[in-house]
């Protein structure tokens, strides 16, 4: 008599946004897109993917040019932030070719207009995308200054009707302070939107968590670090923290 297959565990949300750091498209270099790093992230994605989970992203574009730094050098605030957005309309479509690498069906969808490129945002076509089982990945942020990409994401999980929010950073949660500073930094398995609000614990930016707790959407923070955990997580398995009503 054959074995059962071991029943798979389940998954917490069916549909997701994972939010990553420009910088995390860096790998070891200073500055652009490490194609060997873009990859590996990629396969995480692809992995959860072929679980079925719907899937849409948001990717900064710290690793290219940041809106506020430039804005402190003396650059006008408006057009810094426009440059900073068209800097994830390339991360994007860097995280697109690596995912179509891989099979994965991906469209990059943008809040400003370029259609030789990828697609307006229009919130309908897009849920379709993810209806059918393709990657979207959202980019230019809101379309407008002042806004970061904390905030596109938060907004467009929202508007995709996501269960929650993933946030792929370089520690497996939320701590008390940076774990790879302060060495007894504590981590938190759950944490309410106003603690981390309240302790400035710098998850998302302050209006990424007030638009998310206004709306009760979940943030889970995870390690992107680590392989499969992007999948883990979603099962309910391995270390996150996530940020929730308390």
């Amino acid at each position: 008599m054959t074995e059962a297959a071991p029943t798979p565990a389940p998954l917490l949300y069916p549909r997701v946004l994972l939010k990553i750091s420009g910088e995390a498209l860096m790998g070891d270099t200073s500055f652009g897109l490490h194609p060997p790093t873009v990859a590996r992230i990629a396969s995480e994605v692809k992995r959860v993917h072929d679980i079925g989970v719907e899937l849409c992203l948001v990717i900064g574009g710290g690793n290219i040019f940041r809106g506020l730094q430039g804005s402190a050098q003396g650059m006008e605030r408006a057009s810094a932030d426009y440059m900073g957005m068209l800097a994830t309309v390339m991360n994007a479509l860097g995280m697109q070719s690596a995912l179509e690498e891989l099979g994965v069906q991906t469209r990059v969808v943008s809040a400003i207009p370029m259609d030789q490129i990828c697609e307006p945002y229009i919130r309908r076509r897009a849920i379709r995308h993810l209806e059918k089982g393709r990657v979207v990945i959202f980019a230019a942020g809101t379309g407008n200054p002042y806004f970061t990409t904390d905030t596109a994401a938060t907004l467009r999980a929202m508007e995709m009707n996501c269960g929650a929010i993933m946030k792929g950073t370089q520690v497996d949660g939320v701590y008390t302070a940076d774990p790879k500073t302060t060495p007894d930094a504590k981590r938190y398995d759950r944490i309410s939107y106003d603690e981390v609000l309240i302790k400035n614990l710098k998850v998302m930016d302050a209006s990424a968590i007030a638009l998310a707790r206004d709306n009760n959407l979940p943030l889970i923070i995870f390690s992107l670090h680590q392989s499969g955990g992007f999948a883990e997580v979603l099962s309910g398995r391995g270390k996150f923290t996530i940020v929730e009503q308390s």
